[in-house]
């Protein structure tokens, strides 16, 4: 599938309303166990998706449609969820990001982005010089990408009860 932005609001409109109904109400032995040794709950999960539309996607997006002589982005602080997540809810995360999301939406909506602003460039810290289009569809993949960390953490629990058929759950092998 080529990039579309109108395709890319299809998911990125639903990610809060997907993990609101995956998540909301949903106990801790759900959501606070990780993987192992330096990997995130689903509650971290959570919070970097909150971080990330804080800092990163629109911020980087209005960099690389200004007309400012340097289009250099700002490193991103993947960990940065353990602390501004301290001392709250997952429901409170929830909410933080259902509104955090749509106001972004409609921020993205009024950028009114033409093929043409898609083919403008950026610097990333790590790659150098990478796209409009490319940092976009990014952001889509990013948000499928922690739904199924979310889900693969949560079907991770269940590992050992399976018995048998853990076999036919790929899920658990990864």
């Amino acid at each position: 599938m080529d990039f579309s932005l109108p395709h890319s609001l299809e998911v990125l409109e639903r990610t809060p309303e997907v993990l609101h109904r995956m998540l909301h109400g949903i106990s801790e032995d759900w959501t606070s166990p990780n993987e192992g040794e330096g990997t995130w709950s689903v509650f971290d999960v959570v919070g970097h998706l909150i971080h990330g539309d804080k800092t990163d996607w629109l911020v980087r997006t209005r960099i690389i449609l200004s007309d400012q002589n340097t289009k250099t982005f700002d490193p991103f602080d993947r960990f940065a969820q353990f602390e501004t997540s301290k001392g709250k809810t997952l429901d409170q995360l929830l909410h933080e990001f259902r509104e955090l999301r749509q106001v972004n939406i409609e921020r993205l909506r009024k950028l009114n982005i033409t093929e043409a602003d898609l083919a403008k460039t950026g610097i990333h810290p790590t790659f150098g010089t990478v796209t409009l289009r490319q940092l976009l569809a990014t952001w889509v993949v990013h948000d499928l990408n922690h739904i199924a960390q979310i889900s693969r953490i949560m079907a991770k629990q269940y590992t050992e009860e399976v018995g048998p058929w853990i076999d036919f759950l790929r899920i658990l092998k990864s």
